[in-house]
């Protein structure tokens, strides 16, 4: 469920609260200290206490379990399991359990980003730790098979299985939308990530990755949109159904005559009159924003450094914490967009602006050209830079934060575009509080340059700010036009129904005029209270519910997958198919886990 700001303090977050009828139902108890919810059977914590969360721990790890349906028998297998009787587990053969490790351990290889030939490594790992600490248990990994075939093999049944999970979900959303990142390059080929937001009838929602299409060989937007089609069909959805998208504003999604989002809202006619809901930019915010901000293209001077200081620098103890940050963030090995991608994030931008002294000092030992730091106005550009990205990292990492309905996410964009004002209004004054960096700079060639009056420009950069405000205007302006259903959504009871739509005041008053949902509203969150409410009585309210709650409220999952490839950069770039990477992506975003006993039917049944 969502989580959206409570309009009064409750006492108890029903939320997260355990139920004791989990116990019996998914086979979990509360634990002492009152945090998540304990397993019976694999005694492992559940952190969280959504039922979501506890019921796919059990989908996926106790599936077995499911034989004992009636009342009476559930409560006395709940009964043995809290004795500690396990002996109902081995049902397992010592093959099954190989099977279940084998499986465990190449999905972990693919999330750790490792290449299929360091599943040999990890076996003769074990195995030495075996013959040192436990001599008995070598035997164990005999079953265990991790040569490079086989893990390739088990990653594509894990993928199999997670999509198919998906797609029974996907037949009962009442909405969904779409977002489609075109940033992700693969050695030298280029990917649109496609992924879904779904809500169900109980308003759970559910994000995943629904398929990854080469845009080397769907290069027109027809065969894009046709490869799109075919996957929506194969998940059982149409479009119909659509509610929103949310694209990076790159010429192939949002160009006016010939983007793919006027394909598909001409495809899409959404019920009730709604028509698809667009809004670009929300994908990579502040990685886009940054070519409309880097007036002196200064990224690609800072780049041609960091590639000098990873050759010729790398032992230099001021640049340290330069590289740790850039290996932990791709590898030792990064191709160029990807270290252009990785530097326009705010945070990276500050660290170097910090080091620009000691990198002056490199360059100049090295023999490189240090035009630039003698250069007032490209110095000015580089601090103010280095300001609007770390605003626009915020900005970015408040519109991670996850289960919050759109409106939350539009009312942060609605915030920073405040600040945007604020910043013009400051520029203007000669004023640099908001900008730091900039301020620094500014401070430092006044004393170099004494009798120059004028350091920098301020048109300069109210016509950058100005820019990245028309930006935000453009890509956010459909969320403009629904902004009264979403305050409808978020605020049922305090909004006024004279400001309605016609077709759902009657349903309004009704609702407001309830006492029962209104107590209902003050404890409970929005998903919960939406979920509750009845279809019957109020269809079209709960239908603006499905809709809304259905409109990406969160990047996070295409920055978990942006994050991926920048990370195993080095990996994803052996020789994959696209079926291979695909799977690899969907491991890494999904929050499903795999159903562990189904893969081990499948792969026995395979190998009678």
């Amino acid at each position: 469920m969502w989580m959206t700001p409570k309009r009064i303090k409750m006492e108890v977050d029903e939320a997260l609260v355990f139920r004791p009828e989990w116990t019996q139902r998914y086979l979990v108890v509360e634990p002492p200290e009152g945090d998540g919810a304990l397993c019976l059977v694999c005694r492992r914590l559940v952190a969280s206490t959504r039922e979501r969360d506890v019921r796919r721990h059990y989908e996926a790890e106790h599936e077995f379990y499911e034989r004992f349906v009636g009342e009476e028998e559930r409560a006395a297998l709940v009964e043995r399991l809290r004795q500690g009787d396990l002996s109902m587990a081995a049902a397992f053969t010592p093959e099954e359990r190989a099977a279940r490790a084998g499986l465990g351990l190449c999905r972990l290889l693919a999330l750790k980003g490792r290449g299929w030939g360091e599943g040999d490594f990890v076996h003769q790992c074990m195995e030495v730790l075996l013959r040192e600490v436990l001599p008995d248990h070598v035997g164990v990994l005999e079953g265990i098979d991790l040569s490079p075939e086989i893990t390739r093999q088990r990653i594509l049944s894990i993928d199999s299985n997670l999509r198919n999970q998906l797609f029974n979900r996907a037949r009962d959303f009442k909405a969904y939308s779409l977002a489609l990142d075109d940033q992700a390059f693969v050695a030298y080929e280029n990917y649109l990530l496609v992924f879904i937001r779904g809500v169900g009838h109980d308003l759970e929602v559910q994000e995943d990755l629904l398929t990854i299409i080469n845009l080397t060989h769907h290069f027109s937007v027809g065969a894009l949109m046709s490869a799109i089609l075919e996957a929506l069909q194969t998940a059982g959805l149409s479009l119909q159904r659509m509610v929103g998208l949310t694209t990076t504003h790159t010429l192939r999604m949002i160009g006016e005559n010939s983007g793919l989002v006027s394909y598909m809202r001409e495809k899409a006619v959404s019920p009730n009159c709604w028509n698809v809901i667009h809004y670009s930019g929300f994908l990579h915010l502040e990685l886009l924003s940054s070519y409309d901000i880097d007036v002196n293209q200064i990224i690609n001077t800072i780049s041609e450094w960091i590639v000098m200081i990873k050759t010729r620098g790398v032992r230099r103890p001021e640049f340290q914490p330069l590289l740790t940050e850039s290996e932990s963030e791709h590898g030792e090995r990064v191709n160029g967009r990807c270290l252009n991608n990785w530097l326009r994030r705010g945070k990276t931008l500050k660290l170097i602006f910090s080091l620009r002294k000691e990198i002056e000092a490199f360059l100049v030992s090295v023999g490189a050209t240090t035009v630039h730091f003698t250069d007032k106005q490209w110095l000015c550009d580089f601090g103010f830079l280095v300001d609007i990205m770390d605003y626009l990292r915020e900005l970015s990492e408040e519109l991670q934060i996850t289960k919050v309905f759109a409106a939350a996410a539009f009312d942060r964009i609605c915030a920073f575009e405040g600040k945007l004002n604020s910043f013009q209004t400051h520029i203007e004054e000669n004023n640099l509080t908001d900008f730091p960096a900039l301020s620094i700079v500014v401070d430092e060639l006044k004393q170099q340059f004494k009798e120059d009056q004028k350091i920098f420009d301020p048109d300069r950069y109210q016509m950058v700010i100005s820019r990245l405000q028309k930006d935000f205007e453009r890509h956010f302006k459909d969320l403009r036009f629904i902004k009264k259903d979403l305050e409808l959504f978020s605020n049922p009871f305090s909004f006024k129904p004279e400001y309605a739509p016609i077709s759902v005041r009657v349903e309004l008053t009704k609702l407001q005029a309830n006492t029962d949902l209104w107590n209902e509203y003050r404890v409970k969150d929005l998903g919960q209270f939406y979920a509750g409410l009845s279809a019957e009585s109020y269809p079209i309210i709960k239908g603006v519910a499905y809709k809304v709650a259905s409109l990406f409220d969160s990047n996070q999952i295409c920055e978990k997958a942006f994050s991926y490839l920048t990370r195993n950069q080095h990996t994803l770039s052996q020789p994959l198919t696209d079926e291979h990477l695909q799977a690899l992506f969907r491991v890494a975003t999904t929050e499903m886990d795999p159903r562990w006993d189904d893969l081990v039917r499948e792969r026995s049944e395979s190998n009678p």
